[in-house]
């Protein structure tokens, strides 16, 4: 999956997973702050988005300040499903 790909399939959980009623994933910006101005989620958003990610992508979202950078936007979580399927990829490769 590429990055493009990835940023679609993590906005439209966006939507369907924290009920983002009306709102057309394709209108979120890769960019966007997700908290705050942006979409305006929080914490139990957040708490709901960490599960998600870990259930349908299998990538475990640390908690504290990492989330926070994590979290920033949707590239940002993009990003980390990325480096943490590539350190398993290299692991793998490696053994």
């Amino acid at each position: 999956m590429n990055g493009g790909e990835l940023r679609s399939l993590i906005k439209g959980l966006l939507v369907t997973e924290l009920n983002l009623k009306g709102r057309d994933p394709a209108t979120i910006e890769d960019d966007a702050p997700l908290f705050g101005g942006g979409l305006g989620l929080d914490s139990l958003d957040a708490l709901q988005l960490a599960m998600t990610i870990e259930e349908k992508l299998g990538v475990r979202i640390p908690e504290g300040d990492e989330a926070r950078a994590i979290f920033k936007s949707v590239r940002a979580i993009a990003d980390h499903v990325d480096k943490v399927r590539s350190a398993r990829a290299s692991a793998k490769a490696s053994e």
